[in-house]
């Protein structure tokens, strides 16, 4: 059986950051442009603070960066690693001054983080009792409407029947002392996000490999309620039940994906825009940053995607940028997403190693 966790890793481990991206082979809509914002090596998930300084977990690299905001706001000015050593340190998010990060099995804490940047603070362990199986270990993190820190735990293998918390998303108080789990049956989400109305989580998830190039899709799933279940390992794309495990139970009994993506585009980070720059046909809507197939005979993916809704209901599922991917090679691959206080969207890649900025001029 091939090794998920090995492959991947040797796929991001291959890659070269090119000293100069080729953003001129990148594809939007009219109106909208895109530049570098930052250079960071590994670059995956991003968290702003409010005073503008952006943090940046990455994967192999072990480490977490800070990049302060120029004055025009364009560029970043200083790009600060804060955080070394620190096993798959994929997620970050900021609270009231301090800087969670999350690796494989713990959740730390940097207190004070944006006045001691130069030198760091002790981290404080939040929590360290998550699994600490590597097989999709690797975390995205953010706070919700409620002050509770969000935790996924993937499946730790393609497909198999995992007891709890894997194949979940978790809650923590942000002390850490109480943690549940909010909603079962999700192979791998390392993206996620809330609907600026309902308040209702949003998030991607991977589908399983070994079915072939073009089944089954990646989700984007909406939790209506607590306690919800989305088919995994059972059930694939809200109807296609899996060959070793869907005789056991039947798809209707579980809640089906609001939008079937792709297959195997490794839907990551996704954000609802909720900024005033873009056209407002964008407001509201879900962008999806797609990093790309690393198991399909042609690749897909390498791109980021916008998910129309209408009435709280995905509509319809369309490309908004691409051109990461040429022919049968990627120079990059996007990672997470971040709408900046300007409106501008910032994009982290972590095979070129850097962080875009995507605005819109007419």
């Amino acid at each position: 059986m091939l090794n998920l966790p090995a492959i991947c890793l040797a796929i991001v481990a291959a890659s070269a950051y090119p000293q100069n991206p080729p953003l001129d082979s990148i594809r939007l809509p009219p109106g909208f442009r895109i530049e570098v914002y930052a250079r960071a090596p590994g670059a995956r998930s991003l968290a702003l603070s409010p005073s503008g300084i952006l943090f940046v977990g990455t994967r192999d690299e072990g480490q977490v960066y800070a990049v302060l905001p120029s004055r025009d706001g364009l560029r970043s000015g200083r790009v600060i690693p804060i955080a070394r050593g620190l096993e798959m340190p994929n997620g970050v998010a900021f609270r009231q001054g301090s800087l969670y990060v999350a690796e494989i099995s713990r959740v730390l804490r940097f207190d004070g983080i944006e006045s001691r940047l130069d030198h760091p603070p002790q981290a404080v362990v939040v929590r360290d009792d998550y699994p600490k199986a590597v097989a999709h270990g690797w975390k995205f993190i953010r706070f919700g409407p409620d002050g509770m820190l969000y935790v996924p735990v993937g499946a730790p293998c393609n497909i198999c029947e995992p007891a709890d918390p894997f194949a979940s998303i978790t809650r923590i108080s942000p002390d850490g002392k109480t943690r549940e789990i909010i909603a079962r049956g999700i192979r791998n989400s390392v993206g996620f996000d809330w609907h600026p109305s309902t308040h209702e989580l949003w998030f991607t998830d991977n589908g399983r490999d070994s079915l072939g190039d073009n089944i089954p899709p990646d989700e984007l799933n909406r939790v209506a309620k607590a306690g919800q279940h989305f088919g995994y390992p059972y059930c694939h794309g809200g109807k296609i039940p899996d060959p070793q495990f869907g005789a056991k139970r039947r798809c209707r009994e579980f809640v089906a994906p609001a939008q079937n993506l792709g297959p195997h585009v490794a839907s990551l980070g996704m954000r609802f825009y909720s900024g005033r720059m873009f056209p407002p046909e964008y407001r509201g809507q879900i962008f999806i940053a797609e990093h790309g197939s690393w198991n399909r005979s042609s690749p897909i993916g390498y791109r980021i995607t916008r998910v129309k809704l209408e009435k709280n209901r995905a509509v319809e599922y369309e490309v908004f940028a691409e051109g990461w991917l040429q022919g049968a090679d990627a120079w990059g691959r996007p990672v997470d997403l971040e709408v900046m206080p300007d409106g501008s969207l910032l994009v982290s890649d972590d095979r070129s190693g850097t962080i875009y900025r995507i605005r819109y001029a007419k």
